[in-house]
């Protein structure tokens, strides 16, 4: 593996740049407004959602209003499931200023709200393997070359990639769902540890985990899912996209540099519990005798 560029005559006030995949709702979004917040130019991404995206857009360029807005934000979308969107959508993100500080993999397949969630078990499956596994490997290998290729203008700083994983991956839950993102997302994790090997000392790369976020799907759960929520966590609360997006800021931006190859659990501590939520609307109830 060869090294990253000579750093002798780097430019210490070039901007940070940051790639958020997924970025036109939900916890994406919210990493990409807190990077932008925090002074960082963002490339966002989305599959199809394109008012999503405009949205994000939109409330970057009013946190960065002295920027002018092709160099504050761009936008570019593309489907993550099919492998010439992914060569397209790494060129356009390094040809914006020529390097990234950081990319953030949170695009995600959507199966609980919408029409996909009443898909069967098998089609939901297969589109989260396509996107979050599939898609986030191919993606995470090619910028990571991209990466050390390019090396960062800031000597100070390694560049740095960050998977979003689930906190419930290690230990499983029951039903359905548990039963697919406990073996998407575990393997997300085990990815990212290992590319995080691979690519040492040059690229730094970390997993997020995600407990009980409020996003989409949170908002509309039933009282007994918003309950257990709470339950689960030791600050007896859901958790809010903006509380992920801050650690993964963190992180990425100059805060993090001695943290590589770990999983950081985002749940307001894990109490775990005793028995499974069981409602008429759910398909996650345990299997019952008749």
């Amino acid at each position: 593996m060869k090294p990253p560029i000579d750093r002798e005559s780097l430019d210490q006030d070039a901007p940070y740049i940051a790639v958020v995949t997924g970025s036109s709702s939900g916890i994406g979004q919210a990493i990409a407004l807190e990077l932008a917040r925090r002074g960082a130019r963002v490339l966002i991404h989305a599959r199809r959602n394109v008012s999503g995206l405009m949205q994000t857009a939109n409330s970057i360029h009013e946190l960065q209003s002295t920027i002018d807005s092709d160099r504050a934000c761009r936008g570019v979308v593309a489907d993550l499931s099919s492998s010439q969107s992914i060569f397209e959508l790494t060129r356009a993100a390094f040809s914006w200023y020529g390097y990234i500080n950081t990319w953030v993999h949170a695009a995600g397949a959507d199966v609980l709200t919408g029409a996909a969630g009443e898909l069967p078990f098998e089609d939901k499956l297969e589109l989260l393997w396509t996107t979050d596994v599939r898609g986030t490997l191919l993606l995470s290998r090619r910028v990571a070359d991209e990466m050390l290729r390019a090396g960062v203008p800031q000597q100070n700083l390694l560049p740095s990639m960050v998977h979003l994983g689930w906190d419930q991956a290690d230990g499983g839950m029951e039903g359905d769902s548990g039963q697919y993102f406990a073996a998407i997302k575990g393997a997300v994790a085990a990815f990212s540890k290992s590319l995080a090997k691979t690519y040492a000392p040059h690229v730094r790369v970390n997993c997020v985990s995600p407990g009980w976020i409020q996003t989409e799907w949170g908002r509309g759960a039933s009282s007994a899912w918003s309950q257990r929520s709470r339950d689960e966590s030791l600050l007896n609360r859901w958790g809010d996209p903006q509380d992920v997006a801050r650690l993964v800021a963190a992180i990425s931006m100059g805060d993090g540099e001695f943290v590589n190859g770990q999983t950081l659990n985002v749940n307001g501590g894990w109490r775990g519990g005793s028995s499974a939520v069981r409602c008429s609307d759910s398909r996650d109830a345990r299997p019952t005798l008749n």
